[in-house]
């Protein structure tokens, strides 16, 4: 009863909360924009909330997350648009989407496929968001009882399945995560100040880095380089067909296997690391093993599109079940909806435990919003399906220019330095070789999310500890090993032997085919010198900061055995060998330009805006590349040019944000947008 009569006033206060006309606003803004996101193979949950966090400073809590959770509601529903019309993954939570929706789109059942996947995508919301509601009011009394050495234990099991789960070679993942935490621990230390990989001489990495930049890099970058480079439109199928009925109708008669296959999403999603990489493959694994007719799978059958739909859209609510309740993230979107709600009105809101006791009414506000957003997504899904098909018959090379301009106003606001800009090109250049390489990108961005609340709750507990043991020896172990630490030490080991024999089957980012050795070799050497330069650097801490060099080493420590043993495997494996992975062998036949000669393009950009600012530097990058890169006229440059210009202007002062200057402006006193 107790439970009821603190949970049942936060239910009504949250539901008035999102009743708002204001509320409801932001989140049908934060679901086209979801939508807008999610039609775009590869820019997923991670990079629209990575393009929304530089907005969420200051702004009032409670539309800052109708806007986001808008969003990550769904891009789920959104990039079955891209399975289906192209057949390329919209994210990696659709990809077994591909394998039924694709044949069924070339069959001219494109609207039917679209139909039973968006049917299934809004009873899997919802059945995650229901989910949610309970699991909180059953979960928050266990929660609160958490201290430091059990929201460290659980840290670790969020990191444990990231790193095993991250891929076909489990140490790959391992290393992955590992070179995330690395990241993650560039600049002072958290206890004593210390400075690890920078130098006041150079005062940007003193202060870290960013997570609105690292997302990007990691993520968007890479993506949008990629269907860059194959200069085509990204799908030449728009029209749709009928059958938008015949596919509800397809629903309903698989209702049951909806339901299953939300629970397994629900039950992934719970997971930390797990998420989008595998929830679509498991759910489409049971939606074949349980079927009676096995022939036409992979050629075109609807419940190849039911079940992963389902699941993927129930993993979002059971992958705020971690993020909520722990302040772990269920999946790489989460880690970026963690720092976000930081960011939010004056910080006071922080996901975990403490959000469970102070702002029950927010949480559950959050479970309403993502109720309500499945529904009005799937509506706008529908409604705007045959205009969204033509959307994807334009050539890519008209949409990239605008896609990065957005990605580079985004990340020179995290800290309104030039240097925000050369970050985004570095990490950018480093995602793009993880995925070429078919290393762990959502393993390296939790680690990167992860590194500082590990370190801290590590830190904190030796310091209790410690003061505990000298209390009394068996005070100091009841402190280290309550009831909930020991239950999350056997958790996190059957995790790690489970993990450890389905790593083989799981493909996190899609099937890569393997190369030569070479090239693979060659990125493995360069993470084993960062990893060592990183433990080389800590070992340097003097005594007196000790604290601060504790976590990078053995970070360091552990990513070197991994690290070692890879290398050790390539020495002796076969080219075909997955540790071989490379995507530039696989999608040789389908790219017409070079990597570097794309990526010149946008480090002239760069260089650019270092000389005359980012406005004159844009002027000339967009009007250049529509002319020689795109191939358009000097009038239609012309045109985009002056569009791009005015749009990030209209952003710019709607937000009262300023541009990344450059030399020009030190030396001439220009106006805005100009100076």
């Amino acid at each position: 009863m107790d439970l009821l009569a603190t949970a049942l006033p936060a239910l009504n206060d949250a539901f008035g909360m999102i009743l708002q006309v204001h509320v409801f606003g932001y989140l049908v803004l934060g679901v086209c924009m979801g939508l807008a996101i999610g039609v775009f193979p590869g820019l997923g949950g991670i990079a629209g909330l990575s393009l929304l966090l530089p907005f969420m400073f200051g702004m009032e809590p409670l539309t800052g997350l109708a806007l986001m959770v808008g969003m990550v509601a769904v891009v789920p529903t959104s990039d079955t648009f891209a399975s289906v019309l192209m057949g390329i993954p919209g994210s990696s939570a659709s990809q077994a989407t591909v394998l039924d929706g694709f044949p069924m789109a070339k069959k001219g059942q494109a609207a039917r496929a679209l139909s039973a996947a968006f049917a299934a995508s809004l009873f899997g919301g919802l059945v995650g968001a229901a989910f949610l509601t309970f699991f909180i009011l059953a979960a928050r009394p266990i929660v609160l009882l958490f201290q430091t050495p059990e929201l460290l234990m659980i840290t670790i099991f969020g990191l444990s399945m990231v790193g095993i789960l991250a891929g076909r070679v489990a140490i790959k993942g391992i290393v992955a995560a590992c070179l995330g935490l690395l990241f993650g621990t560039i600049g002072e230390g958290d206890s004593a100040g210390a400075l690890r990989m920078s130098t006041y001489d150079m005062p940007y990495l003193a202060d870290g880095l960013k997570l609105v930049i690292v997302g990007l890099g990691i993520f968007a970058i890479p993506e949008i380089i990629a269907l860059l480079r194959q200069d085509k439109a990204i799908s030449d199928r728009a029209q749709l067909g009928g059958g938008w009925m015949e596919g509800v109708k397809d629903w309903w008669a698989n209702k049951w296997l909806s339901m299953r296959c939300s629970l397994i999403g629900v039950t992934v999603g719970v997971i930390p690391g797990l998420g989008g990489s595998v929830v679509d493959w498991i759910a489409y694994g049971h939606t074949v093993q349980t079927a009676k007719d096995k022939s036409q799978f992979g050629s075109g059958d609807v419940r190849g599109v039911i079940g992963p739909e389902s699941s993927n859209n129930a993993k979002e609510g059971g992958g705020l079940v971690p993020t909520l309740l722990f302040g772990i993230p269920g999946s790489g979107s989460m880690a970026i909806f963690i720092s976000a709600v930081a960011l939010l009105g004056s910080g006071s809101i922080e996901v975990g435990p403490s959000m469970l006791k102070n702002n029950l009414d927010f949480t559950y506000a959050i479970v309403w919003l993502l109720a309500l957003a499945n529904v009005v997504g799937t509506l706008i899904c529908i409604a705007a399906s045959g205009g969204i098909a033509r959307l994807t018959s334009i050539r890519f090379a008209l949409l990239a220019p605008f896609l990065f301009m957005i990605i580079s106003f985004a990340a020179f606001q995290s800290r309104q330095d030039i240097m925000d800009l050369v970050a985004l090109f570095s990490i950018g250049l480093l995602g793009i070789l993880m995925r070429r390489f078919d290393w762990s990108r959502p393993a390296f961005l939790i680690g990167f999310v992860l590194s500082n609340p590990a370190e801290t709750y590590a830190n904190q507990a030796v310091q209790i500890a410690n003061s505990r043991f000298r209390k009394g020896f068996s005070e100091g172990l009841e402190y280290i090993f309550s009831p909930i630490v020991i239950v999350l030490i056997i958790i996190t080991l059957l995790s790690v032997v489970i993990g450890l024999r389905q790593a083989k089957n799981i493909m996190a980012e899609g099937e890569v085919q393997s190369g030569s050795k070479r090239a693979p070799l060659v990125f493995l050497l360069a993470v084993i010198a960062y990893i060592g330069a990183s433990y080389w650097n800590a070992a340097l801490i003097p005594d007196y900061s000790s604290a601060d060099r504790v976590f990078p080493i053995f970070v360091a420590t552990i990513g070197l055995i991994g690290a070692m043993i890879l290398f050790v495997q390539m020495m002796i494996k076969p080219e075909t060998h997955p540790l071989f992975s490379d995507r530039e062998a696989q999608e040789a036949d389908l790219n017409v330009y070079g990597l570097w000669q794309t990526l010149v393009w946008f480090a002239g950009l760069l260089l650019l805006t270092a000389l005359a600012g980012f406005i004159i530097a844009l002027t000339v990058f967009l009007f250049t590349f529509m002319l020689v890169r795109a191939q358009k006229s000097v009038g239609f440059a012309a045109l985009y040019t002056a569009a791009g210009i005015a749009f990030i202007c209209f952003m710019a002062s709607l937000l009262n944000r300023d541009f990344p200057p450059g030399l020009l402006q030190s030396v001439t006193d220009m106006p805005w947008p100009l100076r």
